[in-house]
């Protein structure tokens, strides 16, 4: 019987549980991102609750579910350091690069992972690709911004499309952009974070992940 993509987010979860158990110092502040398989990952942690000072959150839902398990979430101006971020990707490829921001939290995941000393990363199997760029790349645009981002967006060779009714956590909209061709993810991420109106973008290339942990049919592979 074919293990379901469900099952798969929740092996990957219980990995990465397991290796956070194991390397997250006592009365730690542990990262915590945002998605389906996040939230797998937000239950499993309530097991150790006691063990961890509290936690600094990619967005109001994963506030909300930590919340719920009795877990603390601190502002991230109060916490001067971030052993470990836990987080998910709508891609990744075999260096740890990722596209990030299919939920709509990307700014507060890239701010968390810049804090992080490590990054973990936990994905099924569907989500490792030999090239990033078949997931539209989300940019969290100001408002006011959106038509001139798109303008410029389409120089760079991208199809931008609105994410219309969206409303990031931070007040902002986003930019779904297609057909990327991406050769230098590094060197994209920096041409879309240089539009003036632009936020930031999904792309997950100057700070990639240490270590992804997959899921798929045969198990759990951990990449670092």
């Amino acid at each position: 019987m074919a293990t379901s993509q469900e099952q798969l987010k929740q092996r990957a979860a219980q990995a990465a549980f397991d290796l956070v158990k194991e390397q997250l110092p006592k009365q730690a502040v542990i990262g915590i991102g945002t998605g389906s398989t996040v939230n797998y990952f937000i239950d499993l942690l309530a097991e150790i609750k006691d063990d961890i000072d509290a936690a600094v959150s990619s967005s109001e839902a994963s506030t909300a579910r930590l919340k719920q398990h009795g877990i603390p979430v601190l502002d991230l101006n109060a916490v001067s350091e971030v052993p470990i971020y836990v987080d998910g990707a709508d891609e990744i490829d075999e260096h740890l690069r990722m596209v990030k921001g299919g939920g709509g939290a990307l700014t507060r995941e890239k701010i968390i992972a810049a804090v992080a000393d490590t990054f973990i990363c936990i994905v099924d199997s569907s989500k490792q690709v030999g090239r990033l760029g078949s997931f539209p790349i989300p940019v969290e645009v100001v408002p006011m911004a959106r038509s001139y981002v798109g303008r410029e967006i389409v120089k760079l060779g991208g199809d931008p499309v609105w994410r219309e009714g969206v409303v990031t956590d931070n007040g902002n909209w986003i930019i779904d952009v297609h057909n990327f061709d991406i050769l230098d993810p590094i060197h994209l991420e920096q041409q879309l974070n240089s539009i003036v109106g632009v936020v930031t973008n999904g792309l997950f290339a100057q700070r990639g992940a240490n270590i992804a942990i997959v899921a798929d049919e045969n198990g759990i592979q951990t990449i670092k």
